[in-house]
């Protein structure tokens, strides 16, 4: 594929956008974050303009300790040209982590030219696991250094691949606490497919932040812990804000289920909820990154018409408990009834 290329040159007005007219001698207004390509292209065109406060506000991770700093950077640039390769992707826990070849030609006031090249990273953290306020794509950071080649020459041809070395580091920590704290708990035997450890990032606020404040971040660890004939066991870790990664423990009702029968196969007299109690370990479970509900099925014979089913969400930083359903009856038949409800609206 050919590099893509955008000239913003002193004088002239080579792009324009659409409602935004350019003044005489500086490129047209460009504010595009709808890809790697044209956020850089976006971010140059903020630099050619001076708009130093725009461009700043394209970094997630900021460029510099402050504006006033980022900008006596660019104090004898005149102008900047940019070319762009193709990013490559890698999703992650609700983000797609983006890696882009760039390189550019800055001139300086006084007429002398500089060639740079290297790679920017990005983030775009799916909408749909957003609040407010809503952040759009960003970048994290980028190694731009000299090259004595001409622009289109000097451009990588890719950034390899470990966009993600950050992210990793935590997983690989998460992995040693798992070892250690249930590595003579859980068989890895026989994991065989779909036993993969999940991860998913988790935007929250807590219930006493202020409003507009932005959203913390905690990432969740699902780990294959052990499979039986019709029900596998996961085990759940946390990384939390502080960098901290813990094991979590889930509240589930202690339950008391009387039968007709001794044998329990007769009818259900009465399930009732006891008290409360906590477990680690939950059984064929899964995590919906876009609603953060976790939710469980756990079958008490292999047919199926004996079950529990709990739900719940995650919200200002911890798991709530919202539902639990259970089939006691050993009839043949799928009929659960729901013993706790704080998820159904009135």
């Amino acid at each position: 594929m050919k590099p893509r290329i955008l000239l913003f040159i002193a004088g002239a007005v080579l792009l324009t956008a659409p409602g935004v007219r350019a003044q005489t001698g500086e490129p047209s207004y460009l504010d595009d974050r709808s890809s790697p390509e044209t956020l850089v292209q976006s971010l140059y065109n903020a630099i050619n303009r001076r708009e130093y406060a725009r461009a700043f506000s394209y970094f997630g991770t900021p460029p510099a300790k402050d504006l006033e700093s980022y900008a006596a950077g660019f104090e004898d640039t005149e102008s900047v040209d940019v070319v762009t390769g193709t990013a490559s992707e890698e999703g992650a826990a609700g983000s797609i982590y983006y890696s882009l070849p760039v390189a550019i030609l800055a001139r300086k006031a006084g007429g002398a030219e500089k060639v740079f090249a290297g790679c920017y990273r990005f983030r775009f953290v799916q909408p749909s696991v957003q609040t407010t306020p809503y952040m759009p794509l960003q970048i994290e950071g980028g190694t731009l250094e000299p090259s004595d080649s001409p622009l289109n020459e000097a451009l990588p041809a890719n950034c390899g691949e470990g966009v993600q070395q950050e992210a990793d580091a935590t997983l690989q920590r998460a992995e040693r606490l798992f070892d250690t704290a249930y590595g003579s708990i859980c068989s890895r035997e026989g994991s065989g497919s779909g036993a993969e450890t999940q991860s998913h990032v988790m935007r929250f606020n807590y219930d006493y932040d202020a409003e507009g404040t932005p959203p913390h971040e905690a990432r969740l660890f699902r780990f294959f812990c052990d499979r039986g004939a019709y029900n596998e066991i996961h085990v759940y870790l946390l990384a939390n804000e502080n960098d901290e990664i813990l094991p979590l423990s889930f509240a589930s009702p202690d339950l008391d289920i009387r039968y007709e029968n001794e044998d329990r196969e007769g009818p259900v007299e009465e399930v009732r909820i006891i008290g409360f109690k906590t477990q680690d370990q939950l059984v064929n479970s899964e995590f919906d990154p876009e609603t953060l509900t976790l939710t469980t099925h756990e079958k008490w014979r292999g047919v199926g018409d004996a079950s529990s089913s709990g739900q719940w969400i995650f919200r200002s930083g911890s798991f709530s408990l919202v539902r639990y359903d259970v089939d006691a009856s050993y009839d043949g038949e799928i009929n659960p009834e729901t013993v706790l409800d704080y998820a159904s609206g009135p």
